[in-house]
Parts: structure tokens; C-alpha cells; sequence
């Protein structure tokens, strides 16, 4: 069955034989006014559709003795998509042609012929009208009829100019919101987009490599060394390590064999597994995506809505003034002149603009922030909790100990011998210690035999005629036949602290074993610094960690407060007692089990690298792996909400100037027109120009990379 064209139908408002919603369309699919008419005019019953794209408002009228309202919304939600014409524009492609008009019945308005300017100007003003009758009908008096009154007075004045200006901005205020709504669509739909297109099966006994959105419900997926695990599912055969860091926020890979459960988006980092399919990935993450864009780019910030509001709510002030100067003055042009300005275009405008610039910017600068409510809360937020695995540290191991248990061996020694049979296994374990070998003043290469590699437990070889073994507790201890109680204390006190271990036997005994971790960001502390510069009342950590490891993190990165130890279902209530104490909690976090937590925050944060269902439930998405973007983010949204207050003064300012001056009769209908005009181009070009990081954050950032990188 093919998909659905409106995702949604909200209804507005009902009369027999009429009725009115606000729609939604999937994304991708036609949302050309005059095609989806013809497409609800085919429903039975319906005589006729207006569509109103701006304003999202759907308008049907139909026969009542044929259907009703909830027939023709079944019908218009079971709409399928019509296919376009070759050559038609790309249906998500923000249309100028309202832009156009508008324009160019601005521009010929002083050489068009006196006889044809009432009916060009007329046209132009066509849609708003519509929409002013709409909402006189529905709502009584708005700004959609105040600003249909001030066109229709100077349609009357024959004041074209004026008209035609009026109607310009608007066009090109909806223009510059759909057109930056879009660049958002695009910056999600990146985001969420599956990374494979292509995915290897086994059918019939023969493997075949099959495009991603073929794959079914039952299929035989295989995934092997380097690759993306692309389905969720139950292991059928195989062996191999699995980083599930991704989902799990766990920096050590996992063996998985027959039986197993495997989750979409880790990885194979050794071996390889023939997959049951029980949840494919491509028809699930498209559903995520249109649901995704659609909740966010449709839900309006609490700014934005009071802005539209403060907008309506001066409407009949703008009215009042306007009908108490012609009683006063008698003067139809004093009267003109009040009604070409008012507040509804700056207000109801150069909020949502600066909003919607600002996520433009903040995906520019490795920030996807998903709404102008997102944006608005991260301002308002005073509290930061952070996740550690994957957030705070790096995810990556490092070598913290190395205890020889044997006389005549230093620890270095241990280190040597266990990077030169490591040296070319590439998995994270063997990589730190290879790296820590590198680190130390004297390098040592042990020569040794072939190495034998065993799948999710370790490596073997020789040494000087002795069998050397490099890997677990129970590769070292149950498969090889190596005591190791003699050492248990030491060995419990490492694993208290939260490290790994590896275990290195030789010649049949315990020679040592090396203690792993995963290390701070190196602009961890930094970030947390820069969080309290703005205005960030409290900073703590929640982590699944044993509690002397958390504890020295925290001092490390001087935090507040920090809790271990913890299940998801624990973060989630800690953040839950945290706001019934009032905090406004922006949480940062990466795995899956932070996903509760994302989603009962006031704002949650999700990390570059972190797990499909963390982006999903966040309210801002990391586009780079650098925990400073989390600092950037929030002064971003502080910056936008200064640039949206002070433009929200202005507006005011300047409008209530601008009618003052008109009512006493200092302005001329034009002139106040052209104020009022230029005012809200300024305002709106401001909204687009001020909007992103602060020149000296940008500077901040930009020079923190570059150490970074020189590093």
C-alpha cells in the first residue's frame, strides 16, 4: 500500500455543508495548493476545496445529504500521493512565485495603467482576503483582518502603492519562514537518514547483497568485520565482537553468538553473524523521520505563540485609535494612515524568522536543534545533568594499571609483552595497550610466533618457547586452565574502581594483568566552566559506574553533585526529583538507556555518536563528536532569545511611534506606509542577520578546535 499524502487533519471549524482544518502532508510528498484541491474534490459529496498553504488551513464544502465531515477526513487521509509530470519542481521546494507577484505588482504600481492597477492590486491581495474572511468568520477580529482592512482601505484610497506593499512583505515574510523551515527538514532528514543502502542476506542457501528497504521480516541478515549490524534481531549462527557503545553507552565490545539479540547501528568489530530479522531498519527510520520533521517544525515555541497573540491582541487597540482620530478629526487620510501600520507583521514574523535562522546556524555550526520550543527551553535551562560514558569521557580505553605478579617483571614489561602479540588485533582492548606500549620510555617488541586469534576472547602465541595468552577472566582462567583466586582482592578492588581488565598468562601462569578505562574529554572541564559563565546554577553526573570512579570524575571536573551506580529507570526518577524542586534540567546523554531520561528533561541533549533511539527522543542532536557544542548550544538559545526581546522592544517602539504620528496627522497614509514597511523589513532582516552563536563564542570555539587539532 502505498503511503499516506496528509499525516494529520486538525478540525477548526464546522457548519453544515462546511468545514475547515488544519492539515499536515507527509514530507516528500506534493504540497501544491491547486493538486491537493483537485485531489479532496474527487471525494464524494465534496463540491468544492480552497487550500490555504501559508496558513496550513484546509477548506471543504460539500453536500450534507451525501457525506459529512468525518467521511470526506477518512477520504482525504486515505489520499494516496499523485506522481508528478517531468519537468514539475521538487515537491518540498519552497515555491516564489507569491513572492513574484507580489513584487511585481509592487514594482509596476507607478507604471501600470490607472485602469488595470485596482484589479492587479485586487489579485495580489486575492489571498489574504480569503484568509481574513476565513478568520473573521471563525475567530472574529485577528491580524489577518486588519491586515486585509489596511489593503482594502488603500485599494479604496486608490493608494496602490500602499496595497501592494502590504501584501509584498507578507509574501516574503511567509517566503523567508518556509524557506528556512525547509533548510531544518533537510538537517533532520540528514540526520536520520539509514547509513546503509545496501544489506547482505542469505536466500535459499546463497548470500546476496539486496537494497536496505528490501529487507523483510524473517530475512537471513548477515553481518560481518567492519560492518553495521542493519536489523534488530536474534543471532542464528556465528561469533563475534560487537561495539554497542552506540545503543548502550558501553565502551567494551560484547561477544554474540547463537541466541544472542543484536541491536540496528552497532558494529562488528570481529567475526561474523547470520541475523534473524525481527524489527528492519528502512521502513522503520523513514516513519521516524516524517514523524520526526513533522512534530518539530509544527510545534510552535510558547515566545511564538505569545508574539501571535500579543499580535491579535492589539488588533482592536489598532482599530480603536484608528476610529477615535476620525472622530476627532473628520480626516480620512489620518484614518488611512493609522490602518497601513501596525504591529501584526514584525510581531508574528520576526519571532518565528529568528527562531528558524538560528537552527539554520546552530546546524551550520554542529547543532541540530529540533523546534523553536527546543531552542526556547535550553534558554530557560538552569540545570545540566550529564551522562558519563561516551558524553563526559570519550568512549575510548586507556591503560590506568599494569600489575606484574611474577618477580623479574616490571610493569612495563607486561605492557611490552602484551602490545607485541596485540599488535595486530584491532579491536578497542588491544588497541589501548598497543597505544600505552607506545607511550612508555622504553618500547619493547617481544619476538613471537604466529598469533592465534580467539573470536570475543583473546590472542595466544609464543614467547621464548612458552605459551603467552592475552584476554579474559575466562578465556585466561577456564579455556587455558590458569589460576588466578591468589589474586582475587586486588583483583575485585581494580573492578570496583570501574576498570576493565586483561588478564596475560604465561608459560601456564598469572603473569599480571592490565587495567583499562575510558578516558575524560580533554575540554570536559572546560565546557563546564563555560555552562556556569552562562548563567547554569548547578551541574551534577548520573552514571551506571562504581562510585569511586564517579567520585574521582567529579572532583576532576569540579561538578556538584553526582550519583552512580544508577539503572535508566533511576536517572529518569532523579531527574524527576530534581524538577519537582524546580530545576529546569537540560540532561546530556548518548545510549539508549539515557533515553528515558532525554525524554522526561525540560530539554534534552543527545551526543554525536550516540544511539539512534537517544537522537530520536532529544530535543537538540549533536552533528559533531565535541562535548563544547553542548556549551554553544546553550548560548545560542540565550543569544536568540535576546535578539527575539529586543526586537520584540523595537517592534513596539517603533509601530506605536509610527501610529501616534499618523493619528496626529504628522504621516501621510504612503509615508506611513513606508515606515511601517521599512520597520518590519529591518525587524525581520535583523531576526535573519543576529541570529546565531555570539561573535565571541564563535571566536571561543573556532580557537579551541584549532588547539584541538593542532593536538
Amino acid at each position: 500500500m502505498a503511503a499516506g499524502w496528509v499525516s494529520a487533519l486538525e478540525p477548526v471549524h464546522t457548519t453544515r455543508g462546511r468545514v475547515r482544518w488544519r492539515y499536515r502532508c507527509h514530507p516528500g510528498t506534493p504540497r501544491e495548493a491547486r493538486v491537493i484541491e483537485r485531489a479532496v474534490e474527487g471525494i464524494e459529496g465534496v463540491h468544492k476545496a480552497r487550500l490555504n498553504p501559508a496558513a496550513r488551513s484546509l477548506v471543504v464544502e460539500f453536500d450534507p445529504a451525501l457525506t459529512d465531515a468525518e467521511r470526506i477526513a477518512l477520504g482525504i487521509l486515505r489520499l494516496t500521493p499523485v506522481p508528478q509530470r517531468n519537468g514539475a519542481p521538487r515537491n518540498d521546494e519552497v515555491s516564489a512565485a507569491p513572492v513574484a507577484l507580489s513584487a511585481a505588482s509592487l514594482l509596476a504600481s507607478r507604471t501600470l495603467n490607472p485602469a488595470l492597477q485596482a484589479p492587479v492590486a485586487l489579485g495580489t491581495a486575492v489571498p489574504l482576503f480569503g484568509e481574513a474572511v476565513d478568520d473573521l468568520l471563525e475567530k472574529g477580529v485577528t491580524s489577518h483582518v486588519l491586515e486585509a482592512l489596511a489593503v482594502a482601505i488603500s485599494i479604496g484610497r486608490r493608494d496602490y502603492l500602499a496595497a501592494n506593499t502590504t501584501s509584498f512583505l507578507l509574501a516574503l515574510g511567509e517566503y523567508l519562514e518556509a524557506s528556512i523551515e525547509r533548510r531544518s527538514d533537510d538537517l533532520l532528514k540528514h540526520l536520520l537518514k539509514p547509513a546503509d543502502d545496501a544489506v547482505w542476506v542469505e536466500r535459499d542457501g546463497v548470500e546476496m547483497q539486496i537494497d536496505a528497504a528490501a529487507v523483510k521480516v524473517g530475512d537471513t541478515v548477515i553481518a560481518a568485520t567492519g560492518g553495521m549490524v542493519p536489523v534488530d534481531g536474534t543471532v542464528l549462527g556465528g561469533e563475534a565482537l560487537v561495539n554497542e557503545a552506540a545503543m548502550t553507552g558501553e565502551s567494551v565490545p560484547v561477544e554474540r553468538r547463537r541466541g544472542d539479540r543484536v541491536l540496528s547501528g552497532t558494529l562488528v568489530e570481529e567475526g561474523r553473524l547470520r541475523i534473524y530479522a525481527e524489527h528492519v531498519g528502512a521502513q522503520a527510520a523513514a516513519a521516524r523521520i516524517a514523524d520526526f520533521v513533522e512534530q518539530s517544525l509544527a510545534v510552535k515555541s510558547n515566545t511564538q505563540l505569545e508574539a501571535a497573540r500579543m499580535a491579535d491582541r492589539l488588533v482592536p487597540m489598532v482599530l480603536g485609535l484608528a476610529g477615535g482620530t476620525w472622530l476627532v478629526s473628520r480626516d480620512w487620510q489620518r484614518v488611512a494612515a493609522v490602518l497601513q501600520a501596525d504591529y501584526s507583521c514584525a510581531l508574528k514574523l520576526s519571532t518565528p524568522v529568528a527562531f528558524k535562522a538560528a537552527m539554520y546556524e546552530a546546524g551550520k555550526a554542529g547543532m541540530l536543534i529540533k523546534g523553536a520550543k527546543a531552542l526556547e527551553r535550553l534558554a530557560e535551562a538552569d540545570t545540566f545533568v550529564f551522562d558519563k560514558t561516551g558524553t563526559l569521557s570519550t568512549g575510548k580505553l586507556e591503560v590506568t594499571d599494569s600489575v606484574a605478579f611474577k618477580q623479574g617483571y616490571s610493569p612495563e614489561d607486561l605492557i611490552n609483552l602484551a602490545a607485541s602479540v596485540e599488535e595486530h588485533y584491532f579491536h578497542p582492548l588491544a588497541l589501548a595497550v598497543v597505544e600505552a606500549s607506545r607511550r612508555l620510555d622504553n618500547p619493547r617488541h617481544f619476538d613471537h610466533k604466529e598469533v592465534e586469534f580467539i573470536v570475543a576472547h583473546g590472542v595466544a602465541s609464543v614467547i621464548d618457547g612458552r605459551r603467552i595468552v592475552v584476554g579474559s577472566r575466562h578465556f585466561v582462567e577456564d579455556d587455558e586452565g590458569i589460576p588466578i583466586d591468589a589474586h582475587c582482592v586486588l583483583i575485585e578492588r581494580l573492578q570496583r574502581e570501574g576498570k576493565t581488565l586483561l588478564y596475560i598468562g604465561y608459560g601456564g601462569e598469572l603473569l599480571g594483568v592490565l587495567a583499562l578505562r575510558d578516558s575524560l574529554r580533554h575540554n570536559s572541564a572546560a565546557t563546564i566552566r563555560r555552562l556556569r559563565e552562562l548563567g547554569v546554577k548547578h551541574v551534577l553526573m548520573l552514571t551506571g559506574d562504581h562510585p569511586e570512579r564517579a567520585s574521582a570524575t567529579a572532583g576532576e571536573l569540579g561538578l556538584d553533585e553526582f550519583h552512580a551506580g544508577l539503572l535508566p529507570e533511576d536517572k529518569a526518577r532523579i531527574l524527576q526529583e530534581l524538577a519537582a524542586r524546580g530545576a529546569r534540567i537540560a540532561f546530556v546523554g548518548d545510549g539508549v538507556n539515557d533515553a528515558p531520561a532525554l525524554s522526561g528533561a525540560h530539554v534534552g541533549i543527545s551526543m554525536h555518536n550516540g544511539a539512534d533511539v537517544a537522537r530520536l527522543a532529544s530535543d537538540v542532536a549533536l552533528l559533531e563528536d565535541d562535548i563544547a557544542r553542548v556549551a554553544d548550544a546553550k548560548a545560542l538559545a540565550l543569544a536568540t532569545r535576546r535578539l527575539i526581546d529586543s526586537n520584540f522592544k523595537l517592534t513596539v517602539g517603533l509601530n506605536t511611534s509610527i501610529l501616534s504620528a499618523a493619528a496626529f496627522g504628522w504621516l501621510k497614509p504612503i509615508a506611513a506606509s513606508a515606515l511601517h514597511n521599512g520597520t518590519t523589513i529591518a525587524i525581520l532582516l535583523r531576526a535573519l542577520a543576529g541570529a546565531g552563536l555570539p561573535h565571541a563564542h564563535r571566536a571561543r570555539s573556532a580557537s579551541a578546535g584549532a588547539r584541538h587539532g593542532k593536538g
